[in-house]
């Protein structure tokens, strides 16, 4: 169900809009995490550290489809709280057609990104021919990985963020249960966590994009709605494109960082994939909430009432907090008996790496969830270069430290490069926030007559 996120109490909006983002981003999560906790306790260490390896580069994939996502998501917001829906429409359909474009171009160079990104990451010879197995299965899903995404960002911008969560729902516990199906019964391997993937995914992927049509069918524009024009796809790159270079150079930064990483050996790797898997789940979160705020402010700014802008902050700050209280908590003190959930008799090493990192970062997790909240309403107002200052910041000073501190104190120098980042870039965050949205351009742009639209009319 289409939802107005421009009228109620901004508190009350937000909760019934985000609770609904932040269950779907847990078994979205639920993905990586079946794959890495199968491959650990049905394969083994050097399986875990496969796939682990391999999910640094399949970010660098995510992060095209991420930004596909926010720059549809945001400008169909926009549209939509202004009530013009003909655009509106345009707009889906651009992106749909942008998006096949680049997943197209994205495939054309798959050998390039797998097997040149894992001999540059230093993959140890005993888990990269795993790697490159689980890596060209993933490749072969990009589609459904793209088109899915966007219509994850199209729901959401319609302010419907509870039929994705059903999507993720059924489509994740699916996944979990073909796993370890194909690795258990059929004895499959490393490629049967892919292929599990790769199903699950492709069926979601479809269902999300049939409904979508059928939504946008049931609203009624006054005109013919044309399927392309180069005035909205440009608008839309224009939040897209640095919200696909914020991802991926996060991306790079994390492989330079996994290359670190793979100088301690495969022990150290498998500590790692595991307690990254539980960070990530915290901060694709928190950043998924800073998404459902990103629509909470688009479609605002498009209804013309900054004024609510300032009070979804403050309520979107309330909730990350209250969701940190009880995630740091059990990465603190429970990371020993998480990460056995993921490792088969594993090693010291592995054990101790993984917790160190865990109550590294689990402290810090209300400063960065204050930084996602804020560049939420950066991004919804269309504030993209202050948005970017903040995250090439945090992402610099990760990779930097974490390069120069292995060298001093091993391990813990790395894990304590990312509490360094996160505090200087939500401090600066947060000073581009206090700065005000206002009249943005993004504003702006709604009152200018649209460009002229390409193609037949649907």
């Amino acid at each position: 169900m289409n939802r107005d996120l421009t009228v109620g109490r901004p508190e009350t909006v937000l909760w019934k809009f985000c609770l609904p983002l932040f269950g779907s981003i847990v078994f979205q999560q639920l993905y990586n995490i079946a794959d890495s906790l199968v491959a650990g306790k049905f394969i083994g260490e050097n399986a875990l550290a496969a796939v682990g390896n391999s999910y640094e580069v399949t970010l660098i994939f995510i992060a095209f489809a991420f930004g596909c996502n926010i720059g549809c998501s945001v400008i169909v917001s926009q549209l939509f709280g202004a009530r013009r829906y003909t655009q509106m429409k345009t707009a889906v359909y651009t992106t749909l057609l942008a998006s096949a474009v680049l997943c197209a171009a994205l495939m054309a160079g798959r050998l390039l990104f797998s097997g040149g990104l894992l001999e540059l990451i230093r993959t140890p010879a005993e888990v990269m021919a795993d790697s490159k197995l689980y890596l060209n299965i993933y490749i072969l899903g990009l589609p459904f990985m793209f088109f899915y995404n966007v219509s994850t960002g199209i729901f959401s911008a319609l302010g419907d963020s509870r039929t994705p969560f059903l999507f993720l729902a059924a489509s994740s516990l699916s996944n979990i249960a073909v796993d370890i199906l194909f690795v258990t019964a059929f004895h499959m391997g490393v490629d049967g966590v892919a292929w599990a993937t790769f199903l699950c995914q492709g069926v979601s992927c479809v269902l999300a994009v049939w409904v979508i049509f059928r939504r946008l069918a049931r609203i009624v524009t006054p005109e013919p709605v044309p399927v392309y024009s180069w005035g909205l796809l440009k608008r839309i790159a224009l939040i897209a494109i640095p919200s696909t270079l914020q991802q991926s150079f996060i991306s790079v930064g994390n492989i330079v960082i996994q290359g670190v990483i793979n100088g301690f050996g495969p022990s150290v790797m498998a500590g790692y994939c595991a307690a990254v898997k539980l960070n990530n789940l915290v901060i694709t979160s928190f950043t998924t909430l800073g998404n459902g705020i990103s629509n909470f402010t688009a479609q605002n700014i498009g209804a013309q009432k900054p004024e609510r802008v300032k009070q979804g902050f403050s309520a979107g700050l309330k909730m990350v907090w209250l969701l940190c209280v009880p995630l740091a908590a059990g990465y603190f003190f429970g990371g020993r008996q998480l990460l056995r959930l993921f490792l088969d008799n594993p090693t010291g090493t592995a054990v101790r790496a993984g917790i160190e990192f865990l109550r590294m970062l689990a402290p810090f997790y209300f400063v960065v969830s204050a930084k996602l909240v804020a560049d939420g309403i950066l991004r919804g107002a269309g504030k993209m270069k202050p948005f970017m200052a903040a995250t090439f910041t945090d992402l610099a000073l990760r990779v930097v430290l974490a390069a120069a501190l292995s060298t001093v104190w091993g391990t813990v120098g790395i894990w304590s490069a990312w509490p360094i980042g996160w505090s200087v870039a939500a401090l600066m965050s947060m000073l581009f926030y206090r700065s005000g949205p206002g009249r943005t351009a993004a504003y702006e742009s709604l009152r200018e007559p649209s460009a002229q639209p390409v193609g037949p009319a649907s």
